[in-house]
């Protein structure tokens, strides 16, 4: 995709998610008008509440949207994670490829551009299928927060408890707990093996503590569900046990 598609694609979305912003402590039904609210802050609502009639509990309704909408999304969260595998697979060509073409002059930096998006079509990699899941899951994080916020300010609804822990309310064990099962996310994701990506291990637990100690408690929930999913999705593609396994291996013959 080409840099002005990007920048396009950025700031339809940013328009999309700055529209619903001012609505965010108003009361929300399906009389409620706007593209936000219809299409995302609504339906996400409905969802809620039917699941929540059906299982008991708005916790349990949120958790059953959560995996519904982590479900919806697993194919591009498989393949951003194949994706990445793939990436750290041809780092040292990669490398070898800034060695050859490590002059700065434009004609050089044009060449280089096209042998490596030549290696990484051949290899199979996709550098927009990083980027998809994140640009999906940010609409619903945000449209997520606006039903929980709205919901909490119709009469209609009663958030109630998971747990100990009050829905409608910040609850700061709970935002822990999504900040350590971040953490794992990354710990058994390809990010270990990027210098680059190793620094947004340390970073992003401490980003979602921060935001949930603020956030209502419906939020580290739906982080804390959706990263087990992503555990677990690490564990039966990326295997990190057989890293640990190869890595002595790798090494000595390194060392040979």
């Amino acid at each position: 995709m080409k840099k002005q598609h990007w920048v396009i694609l950025s700031l339809v979305s940013v328009a999309l998610l700055l529209s619903g912003c001012t609505e965010f402590n108003e009361p929300i039904s399906k009389d409620s008008t706007g593209f936000w609210n219809e299409f995302i802050v609504w339906p996400l609502v409905s969802a809620i509440k039917f699941f929540a009639d059906l299982l008991g509990t708005y916790a349990w309704g949120i958790i059953a949207v959560t995996i519904i909408i982590r479900l919806a999304i697993l194919p591009l969260m498989i393949k951003q994670t194949k994706s990445s595998k793939k990436m750290q697979e041809i780092q040292p060509k990669l490398k070898e490829l800034q060695k050859k073409y490590a002059s700065k002059d434009a004609q050089t930096q044009q060449q280089y551009q096209k042998e490596m998006m030549k290696l990484m079509s051949e290899s199979g990699v996709n550098p927009i299928a990083g980027c998809l899941p994140a640009l999906i899951q940010m609409p619903i994080l945000i449209g997520f927060y606006h039903a929980i916020s709205r919901m909490n300010a119709t009469s209609t609804f009663d958030l109630g408890n998971f747990f100990i822990f009050p829905l409608a309310d910040p609850a700061p064990a709970l935002a822990i707990i999504a900040g350590l099962t971040q953490l794992i996310v990354l710990r058994t994701g390809p990010a270990m093996d990027n210098p680059q990506m190793k620094m947004m291990m340390y970073i992003m637990p401490f980003m979602i503590i921060a935001f949930g100690m603020a956030l209502p408690a419906a939020l580290p929930l739906y982080w804390v569900i959706g990263n087990i999913i992503s555990v677990v999705q690490n564990l039966l593609i990326y295997k990190p046990w057989n890293k640990d396994k190869t890595q002595p291996a790798q090494n000595g013959g390194a060392k040979k």
